[in-house]
């Protein structure tokens, strides 16, 4: 059985969580169109290892054409490194790690491009970056600050006028 820490960096198995954060529930065929540069037998290959490590859960089945359509829904608990997890990596399986997720936040930023419809102010999209000097506890309460700010949101379901939208945080010391 793959650690958690393995299961996650894969780069496509990365892809498929993101895909389904936010409370998405979708069958194999709308993951192969929403990552549409993944081949099939490679998208159920790592779907079926989600699956099996229990990281996916199917939440629905239905006949289709004489064949069983799943629908996966993530198991958000199940998809997240242990804080001993990530003491236990190394510089290089955090490099792989972050590799992996920019990889994934650039695939998202090429689907979100390769549209043709782009309108960065009118969609709300934004990338910047910002020095804070921060002590120890103004970060941690600056954490704390944006966390609830987070987290009051993360209960919005899909509904009429809502778009799904991902939040993406980076937070790392400036090189001195």
């Amino acid at each position: 059985m793959k650690t958690t820490v393995d299961l996650l960096l894969h780069p496509v198995r990365l892809r498929i969580v993101q895909a389904l954060l936010g409370d998405r529930r979708m069958t194999t065929a709308a993951l192969a169109a929403e990552l549409s540069d993944v081949s099939t037998a490679t998208l159920y290959r790592h779907v079926g290892t989600l699956t099996e490590a229990g990281v996916l859960e199917v939440v629905e089945e239905q006949r289709v054409r004489g064949a069983v359509e799943r629908t996966y829904a993530l198991r958000l608990p199940a998809a997240q490194i242990a804080e001993e997890d990530l003491a236990a990596m190394s510089p290089e399986d955090h490099r792989r790690a972050f590799m992996a997720f920019t990889a994934g936040l650039l695939a998202d930023f090429d689907r979100y491009t390769g549209r043709g419809d782009v309108d960065l102010r009118r969609d709300g999209v934004g990338y910047r970056q910002a020095a804070l000097w921060l002590s120890d506890e103004e970060l941690a309460e600056f954490a704390a600050d944006l966390r609830r700010v987070v987290e009051a949101r993360l209960g919005h379901g899909p509904a009429e006028g809502r778009v799904r939208r991902l939040l993406t945080t980076v937070l790392m010391p400036g090189v001195p």
